[in-house]
């Protein structure tokens, strides 16, 4: 299971990415972050650091 990362709540402020462990969070074509499946470990740190609140489990 990753993180599922809200495409219309998230505002590309890229707090997410300095913050993954594993660099599972990149951002896509629209400035938006998603998350790679397989790199992800569902530690939630990023769910933590997001302003938007758009990372869920």
């Amino acid at each position: 299971m990753a993180v599922t990362v809200n495409q219309e709540t998230c505002s590309g402020v890229q707090a997410c990415i300095g913050v993954c462990p594993t660099s599972a969070l990149s951002m896509n074509a629209d400035n938006k972050a998603e998350c790679d499946a397989d790199l992800c470990i569902d530690c939630g740190v990023c769910i933590e650091v997001c302003p938007m609140q758009a990372i869920s489990f």
